[in-house]
């Protein structure tokens, strides 16, 4: 039986070629950051007195940019607004994005990585992003609901089928678009 603390130290990935043959499957987020980010109080100081509770719309949209060999970019769009009877209270447009690292991964999960899990790794944090731009605003913090990005992608992907059985073609083994729409 080997000594623990051998265990604990060997690191090597037994599966790993030499001088970067690894062809492991191997997919992550490289960083994250906040591309974008707008938010407007358009009539304030008065908005402070409006007694009426404002709807809130949010939408959002998922984009992916190649930015490199095994590197892509995703972002992940919340547009917020926040409008009472008399008029707009808030505004917040914010665009976060991540680096995405994929490495011998077949197209077809690759295009599922980046546009569902890739978004709901993101989410957090920029809805945490959306809280503090309103609270910054003067109004309470806003917690965007939580967003089921694979369910939204398998939708988009059985419309997508549907629509293309529908005109005749051939189903693709993944949509052309990214998921989009309310939350």
């Amino acid at each position: 039986m080997a000594d623990e603390g051998d265990i604990l130290t060997n690191l090597d990935n037994p599966a790993a070629g030499p001088n970067g043959t690894d062809t492991q499957p191997a997919a992550g987020i490289i960083t994250q950051y906040v591309k974008d980010l707008s938010v407007e109080n358009p009539n304030s100081p008065d908005v402070y007195q409006w007694t009426d509770q404002p709807q809130v719309d949010v939408q959002f949209n998922i984009g992916a940019v190649p930015k490199g060999d095994q590197v892509t970019e995703v972002e992940l769009k919340i547009n917020v607004s926040a409008t009472a009877e008399k008029g707009t209270a808030y505004l917040v447009e914010l665009a976060y994005c991540g680096l995405i690292g994929l490495r011998n991964i077949p197209e077809d999960q690759a295009h599922a990585f980046l546009f569902a899990e890739a978004p709901r790794i993101l989410f957090p944090f920029a809805r945490r992003v959306v809280a503090d731009a309103v609270r910054d605003a003067g109004f309470p913090p806003l917690m965007v609901d939580p967003i089921d990005f694979n369910g939204l992608y398998v939708q988009q992907l059985q419309a997508k089928r549907a629509q293309d059985e529908a005109a005749g073609g051939a189903a693709p083994t993944a949509p052309n678009g990214a998921p989009s729409g309310d939350a």
